[in-house]
């Protein structure tokens, strides 16, 4: 077995975890009660279950000896795609949370919650 090879079926296997991620981020999202948890499984997912696949069809691409001259431009895409989803998957996932704390319609009782006290300091 060849280097290639072994790239490629890293590539799949990192498809296959990518799949995973997405099965139970939708699980996450259908069982997990209140608004906070379900995205944080959305987020979770749309990291693992999009970020995982990308880089593997990027792997099996770059290394496939079939695909040798569209392989590159595809990694260079998904890489690229790989990048912009990990910065801003979460981002996104922080802007929604905060916009729902903020406008008071999500009720739920924290234990700890740092975002009130910061919000009374700067109306001072």
């Amino acid at each position: 077995m060849n280097m290639e090879n072994l790239v490629i079926i890293l590539g799949l296997i990192m498809i296959t975890i990518g799949a995973f991620f997405e099965v139970v981020g939708a699980l996450g999202v259908l069982r997990l009660k209140g608004f906070f948890n379900r995205i944080h499984a959305v987020t979770a997912s749309a990291i693992g279950g999009a970020a995982l696949p990308l880089l593997g069809v990027a792997l099996v691409s770059a290394f496939a000896p079939w695909m040798i001259p569209q392989g590159y431009y595809l990694a260079g895409i998904c890489f690229t795609a790989t990048i912009l989803i990990l910065l801003l998957a979460p981002a996104g996932a922080h802007a929604l949370a905060r916009s729902a704390y903020l406008c008071k319609n999500i009720r739920k009782k924290f234990i700890y919650d740092d975002l009130v006290e910061h919000l009374k300091e700067r109306r001072r």
